[in-house]
């Protein structure tokens, strides 16, 4: 289940006026002190959909969720831009999550990184989905050994892969790596749109840091632990 809500089309008009109450399920306190509400995950954005049911986008707004108050109604007049810009905070946008799983394996000598899925995934795409897989890269210099990716989910925002990938390394020189994770939304015939990566390892911080510290600790052991992805 999508975290993405619509109203319905209102057709030839400039003015439109819905009077329509969209409901979002499974907010938590937690969630109304740092999401604001935003286009793909969060977010208000306001779409023209042709014959074809086609979307062409006109333009976004989002609203900080701390700001209302419980049980309280609040209107909001708000002007709507063809960009958002970055939270003035300076944090990154969050484009969703992904649950990763890493085990050093003694027997077959090297590292495996299992991809597992994704939810709340950025809609990169006029329909309101993405079409996403996920790209793997560690990294120093390993050559073209360091590169996999996953294959490609049709018009998903909470896509499935279960997918596993082997990278041939010493456990020492695990330390001196670092995963870089992206994902992308495959377009035909045009590059791929970014959603969001995050990169594992020692110099990471957090739960980045933590897993890749575990997984070099737990030789044997499956550990998999969710990550944000951002838009860095």
């Amino acid at each position: 289940q999508s975290n993405k809500l619509r109203t319905k089309t209102l057709r030839n008009t400039r003015n439109p006026v819905w009077n329509e109450t969209l409901v979002y399920h499974g907010i938590t306190d937690e969630d109304m002190q740092r999401k604001t509400l935003r286009r793909g995950a969060r977010g208000i954005s306001v779409c023209d959909e042709d014959k074809f049911g086609h979307n062409e986008f006109i333009g976004e707004t989002r609203v900080a969720l701390k700001k209302l108050k419980a049980n309280q109604k609040k209107n909001f007049n708000i002007c709507l831009e063809r960009v958002i810009p970055v939270d003035r905070g300076g944090d990154v946008e969050e484009r969703g999550k992904i649950l990763v799983s890493l085990m050093y394996s003694t027997q077959q000598g090297g590292l495996i990184v299992g991809i597992v899925r994704c939810v709340h995934l950025a809609a990169m795409d006029a329909n309101g989905y993405s079409d996403p897989f996920v790209k793997l890269w560690l990294k120093p210099d390993m050559g073209k050994k360091a590169k996999h990716k996953t294959q490609i989910k049709k018009k998903t925002l909470n896509p499935e892969f279960n997918e596993e990938f082997f990278y041939d390394i010493k456990h020492s020189d695990l330390a001196k790596k670092s995963l870089d994770i992206s994902v992308w939304d495959y377009d035909i015939g045009k590059s791929n749109d970014y959603i969001g990566g995050c990169q594992l390892g020692i110099t990471a911080k957090g739960e980045r840091l933590k897993h890749w510290y575990e997984c070099l600790k737990n030789k044997d052991k499956k550990i998999e632990r969710w990550h944000t992805l951002q838009n860095e």
